[in-house]
């Protein structure tokens, strides 16, 4: 994979995240089409040819709607909240994991697997 083409591939995953996140946001139009450029990886005349617009059109329908949903995460910030909460989540249950109990410790046991349960559940 080239670097250009990687950046790109990254670039349609981070706008279909913001899509799902601020997709309502949109126009109807814009997200269906955003959608069908990020997530289903239609080409740009694809969507054009389905949507019986140019393909021009659909370039500046994804540009304006990404540039939006990039200023919705720019002031409100959902998606890094989201995705830092995650990465706390697999620290905390990393650390979960290095803890080692006897015989004794049903109760700590007990109460580490429930915290345990309870985070894999918030990062589902």
């Amino acid at each position: 994979v080239m670097q250009g083409e990687s950046n790109n591939m990254e670039k349609k995953v981070q706008i279909g995240m913001l899509c799902e996140i601020y997709g309502n946001l949109l126009t109807k139009r814009q997200l269906n089409i955003l959608n069908d450029y990020c997530n289903e990886d239609l080409s740009l005349t694809e969507i054009a040819e389905n949507n019986k617009i140019t393909r021009q059109a659909v370039n500046d329908i994804v540009k304006k709607g990404e540039s939006k949903l990039l200023e919705y995460e720019q002031k409100l910030g959902i998606m890094k909240k989201t995705i830092d909460q995650e990465k706390q989540i697999q620290n905390i249950l990393s650390e979960l994991s290095k803890i080692t109990y006897n015989s004794s410790d049903k109760k700590v046991e007990k109460i580490l697997n429930s915290v345990r349960k309870e985070l894999i559940s918030l990062n589902a």
